[in-house]
């Protein structure tokens, strides 16, 4: 009891000086081209985080260890504005499993020490049957305000996934087409008038042997068709092929249904999708090869008008390896730029049980093993810059222009003063540039240039935007190095110091070098429509101009 009083204790002093959630958009949610949107029309971005409910124990993780109000409020207090609730089929469609009651669901599998936690902790649910537990978290999570999707991760319970675990195609062990159809349907049909569950995915990393495009299609049409029927007001999200990370085929052959304005684009995309590439490679090919092949895979679908959510990735929160750190920098730049909405595996700090090991730590896991704690509060930092939209359907209002943003700190170039030095700050901070055809960067409503004076030194505002140092083009297979020419020849590189001060350096790691990182070096110019609050720079009207480039 101790140990609890201690971890409420810690988490209501961290929620203490946030102000009270709000209503984080007009629901139900709809499809505007490649945008999600609510009802009034307005960009509603999914920044949401994964809550596994579909491993063994079928109860959402870390009820033993934290009350659902604190884990609720919790995700909204770090930004999130909704929740990947995983499920698996089988809750839908067997009675003696979705009848058991939480009590009986952790004696089945001796998890003692999980019911006493549970009875502490959400009394209220350890005798409900566990879809009505289910149902509950659902209903914590709308009393803060955080939107739900809910995803058919899997059939049989279990840890997920691999090529034979029965459960990867339509056909296998544990995936009746037909039983699949009818558990949607029942998912739906239940959360049918649940305002805050705004989306259902059908199924998550389709695989294995029997994977094939034809199926797909048959069996996709019939699960999406299923969920809007017995329930309209959900968007619809399909995944593709191969651990969802090939929705290439979708260009050749659209998905036909009878609806439309609810039908959005699923697919995953983590660090060790391409082994150990990042920390063998050279970070700069390696971000290029897999960026082209992410784009090619499904990335273009944006291109094409259609929502894509990228609905899985995540790094170890220990930030000590370096695959996944490098390919974190990569994901971000890609990020930003497209602007898609994702959701960040994962909550959890640890499992009731997890491949026959009870209480397993996860490391990818936002929070710590006994839930109370941020695990790393600098990645919540970091992240922040993505749960907020750069871009958006409604011009109305908006003021198009470009934010540069750094992918290692999640931060944008701001300025601290007409003549003091450019810094890395909040891209809400940030002020609006553009990037000419003469490829100056120019401060938008002014005749200052970003210029850098030489290696080593602070990068700087100009008005004299057609000298050396004023061009900047993107450079190497990442095309996140922006680098301009100097008047003695001498490329140089936007850099940062260590005190998150713009410099500029010589270009590194532009060889195959894989021990060299090119992170403090890689930015990226983004689009971006939300009107910025920072007041416009002002310049007096007798400075010398001669030379400015008016940007457009």
């Amino acid at each position: 009891m101790g140990k609890f009083f201690f971890c409420f204790f810690f988490s209501f002093l961290s929620i203490l000086p946030l102000p009270l959630l709000k209503p984080v958009a007009a629901l139900p949610l709809y499809t505007n081209s490649r945008w999600i949107v609510d009802e009034d029309g307005a960009r509603v971005k999914l920044a949401c985080v994964n809550w596994p409910s579909h491993l063994e124990a079928v109860v959402a993780e870390g009820l033993s260890k934290q009350p659902i109000a604190m884990i609720s409020k919790r995700i909204g207090s770090m930004g999130f504005n909704c929740v990947r609730l995983t499920w698996p089929l089988f809750l839908a469609t067997k009675q003696s499993l979705a009848s058991l009651t939480v009590r009986q669901s952790f004696q089945r599998l001796g998890l003692l020490e999980s019911i006493a936690g549970f009875q502490a902790n959400n009394p209220s649910m350890v005798d409900l049957p566990l879809i009505s537990a289910y149902q509950a978290v659902v209903s914590g999570l709308a009393d803060n305000n955080v939107m739900v999707i809910l995803d058919n991760h899997l059939s049989k319970p279990g840890w997920c996934c691999s090529n034979f675990d029965g459960n990867g195609f339509f056909g296998d062990e544990y995936f009746n087409p037909d039983l699949w159809v009818q558990g949607l349907t029942q998912m739906a049909t239940m959360f049918r008038g649940v305002t805050n569950v705004v989306g259902m995915s059908l199924r998550n990393e389709l695989r294995g042997p029997k994977q094939n495009v034809k199926d797909w299609y048959r069996y996709m049409q019939k699960g999406a068709e299923a969920v809007h029927s017995a329930n309209p007001d959900v968007l619809v999200i399909v995944s593709g092929l191969s651990y969802d990370t090939d929705l290439s085929f979708v260009l050749k052959q659209e998905l036909e249904l009878t609806f439309t304005g609810k039908l959005v684009f699923e697919m995953h995309w983590y660090g060790f999708t391409d082994g150990s590439a990042w920390e063998t490679g050279s970070p700069n090919q390696v971000c290029g090869r897999v960026v082209e092949s992410v784009m090619r895979r499904g990335g273009v679908l944006l291109e094409k008008g259609w929502p894509l959510f990228v609905s899985e990735f995540g790094v170890d929160q220990r930030g000590t390896n370096v695959n996944d750190n490098r390919y974190l920098n990569c994901f971000f730049g890609l990020a930003a730029e497209l602007d898609f909405d994702w959701a960040l595996w994962t909550l959890v700090g640890s499992y009731y049980t997890r491949q026959g090991v009870i209480g397993l730590e996860e490391f990818y896991g936002l929070l710590n093993w006994n839930w109370c704690e941020v695990r790393n509060s600098s990645f919540l930092q970091r992240i922040s810059a993505l749960q907020s939209p750069f871009q958006g359907p409604d011009l109305t209002y908006a003021r198009p222009h470009k934010v540069i943003f750094h992918p290692a700190t999640g931060l944008c170039i701001v300025r601290v003063s007409v003549f003091g030095p450019l810094t890395l700050g909040p891209c809400t901070e940030s002020d609006a540039w553009s990037y000419t055809p003469q490829k100056t960067l120019i401060m938008k409503e002014t005749y200052f240039c970003l210029q850098a004076d030489g290696p080593g030194e602070p990068g700087k505002l100009g008005i004299i935007c057609n000298e050396p140092g004023s061009k900047w083009e993107s450079i190497s297979d990442s095309k996140m190095h922006l680098s301009t020419k100097l008047g003695d020849g001498t490329t140089v590189c936007l850099d940062i110091d260590s005190s998150n001060n713009i410099v500029t350096n010589a270009c590194k790691c532009l060889s195959r070098d894989n021990k060299c990182d090119p992170g403090s070096q890689w930015f990226k110019i983004v689009n971006a429509t939300n009107i910025s609050t920072r007041p416009l720079l002002q310049i007096s009207s007798n400075l010398d101009l001669n030379g400015a480039e008016h940007a457009s």
